[in-house]
């Protein structure tokens, strides 16, 4: 295939994930699908090899390999107008609150690809509204379900949708929710039979040969810009919030010509909290750390692992074995991951790496009760400070790296929730100093106008970002509560806290680092 149509073919597969993606924000109940836009889609060939993959969240798509991996191996034979739904961190699943659904594309009879979404849902049960909770197993995180059939040939499984939204304090934005997700896919076929009428099935399959080959291409190209040799680096989570200690993670990477080892030999061992980070995790925030060194829009497919070999040990916080608690490593320890690779890369290629960014997705979730007595959950990332990068001052107030949604109107917030926004601004001057200045993180205060439990897994309250290059350190972030009579209380970067009605949670997120010596 000529690189015309490659390219040609590489957006129409694209076009049906971001379709499913579209259909899957309007039709959803959530504020947090429909506004914070936290879900992803991808297409994959009829083995499970990903073809092609929206814009979507990066530690998502990274991981939803592993998933369709195991629907394959658990659920196979398929039927036409099966749906597999998972959600098991320990069988291709990331946390609990990330719903995975996977259905095999017929076409007059043939298998010829799967489709995938994956959607997070903000309550699926658990200790706190949220269920992002500071956890010590997986069993108290939610309800678990393991690669399972919950549309077989066209026919929903009522009873165990029943189950699975029972489990939720929102059972009917659960509902919703599931239901759109689980109805997209109808979308990703219907796409797929029209482009295979246009193209042909041959020429379908040589498509997806050929995306997969190039991405094995291009990430060859990545690593054989890098100098050979041997590169290690150092990183550590705050805590894991049940005990102070920091978490290392060590990474060692290893290049010759074009291909890469990653070797994560010395990260500390699996966690008491909640910061451990499914293999699958990890692998992805590998992934995404190397497609930065692209410049051009890389496509994602298979062939991108082709290159690279791994080690992560088996019960450490990067590939732990259950009942390890997980809700916070796919979304902090991720991050962390992600500063790690870079930092073991600026060894190598200096002048292209940036200085750190916030580092955290600022969780925080909220859930009680209304005055009609309805219960009420919500889940929410907040953006902090990009690092500053060798030609470019960093943004501001924005979500780097693992996570890609987008901030809560605050008028959709106060229309579906018992809040009031009191603060929602740039935090100034928070991040480093450098001939590039790091972003500057952000500040919101919501106000509460019922009793609510609140859940805070957030980091880069201990360790700053850091700068590069002679940059300085972004600002570290910090939460507090003001209650009733004004009193403010420090709060530590991650718990569970019983607040009255009038009491005030305020967030500020860390900036990032600067880049250069200060002009």
């Amino acid at each position: 295939m000529d690189a015309i149509s490659l390219e040609v073919f590489r957006h129409r597969c694209a076009a049906i994930a971001e379709e499913m993606g579209a259909a899957l924000e309007r039709s959803a109940f959530s504020s947090n699908i429909q506004e914070r836009r936290d879900y992803s889609c991808a297409l994959f060939d009829n083995t499970g090899a990903l073809v092609a993959q929206a814009a979507h969240i990066p530690v998502h798509l990274g991981a939803m390999p592993r998933s369709v991996e195991a629907a394959i191996v658990h659920c196979a034979p398929f039927a036409d107008g099966d749906v597999v739904l998972l959600n098991d961190p320990f069988a291709g699943g990331t946390h609990l609150p990330d719903f995975t659904s996977v259905a095999p594309i017929f076409v007059h009879g043939t298998l010829v690809a799967f489709s995938a979404t994956r959607a997070h849902h903000a309550d699926v049960g658990g200790m706190t509204p949220g269920s992002m909770p500071l956890s010590r197993s997986l069993f108290q995180e939610g309800i678990i379900i393991p690669p399972i059939k919950l549309i077989e040939a066209g026919k929903r499984n009522d009873a165990v949708f029943a189950l699975i939204v029972r489990n939720s304090r929102t059972n009917e934005e659960r509902s919703g929710d599931l239901a759109a997700q689980l109805a997209c896919h109808q979308i990703a076929s219907t796409r797929l039979v029209e482009l295979i009428d246009k193209i042909g099935y041959s020429a379908l399959n040589e498509g997806f040969v050929a995306l997969i080959n190039y991405g094995e291409q291009r990430m060859r190209q990545i690593i054989d810009a890098i100098p050979d040799g041997q590169y290690h680096a150092v990183e550590f989570l705050d805590n894991d919030g049940v005990g102070v200690e920091p978490i290392a993670i060590h990474i060692n990477l290893t290049i010759r010509a074009d291909m890469m080892h990653i070797d994560f030999t010395g990260s500390d061992l699996q966690c008491r909290g909640p910061l451990n980070a499914p293999k699958a995790v990890t692998e992805s925030a590998v992934l995404y750390a190397l497609r930065l060194l692209d410049g051009d829009d890389m496509p994602a497919s298979a062939g991108v692992y082709r290159p690279l070999t791994w080690n992560i040990p088996i019960g450490s916080i990067l590939n732990p074995t259950p009942p390890a608690a997980v809700a916070g490593g796919n979304v902090e320890t991720s991050q962390r991951v992600v500063d790690t690779v870079l930092s073991a890369l600026a060894q190598a290629i200096p002048t292209r790496i940036p200085a750190q960014s916030a580092g955290t997705m600022n969780n925080w979730t909220m859930g009680g009760v209304r005055l009609d007595n309805a219960p009420f959950a919500y889940y929410e990332t907040l953006g902090g400070g990009m690092g500053a990068r060798p030609f470019h001052d960093g943004l501001d107030a924005v979500q780097t790296h693992m996570t890609n949604t987008r901030n809560t109107p605050i008028e959709a917030f106060e229309r579906l929730y018992p809040v009031r926004v009191t603060q929602l601004a740039v935090r100034r001057n928070s991040g480093g100093e450098g001939a590039n200045r790091g972003g500057d993180g952000m500040s919101k205060s919501i106000q509460f106008l019922m009793p609510v439990t609140v859940t805070l897994l957030t980091e880069r309250r201990e360790f700053a970002p850091q700068g590069t290059q002679g940059g300085s350190a972004g600002n570290s972030g910090s939460n507090s509560v003001i209650d009733p009579e004004g009193i403010v209380s420090q709060l530590p970067g991650k718990g569970s806290f019983e607040l009255p009605a009038q009491s005030v949670l305020h967030i500020l997120t860390p900036g990032g680092g600067g880049y250069g010596e200060p002009k």
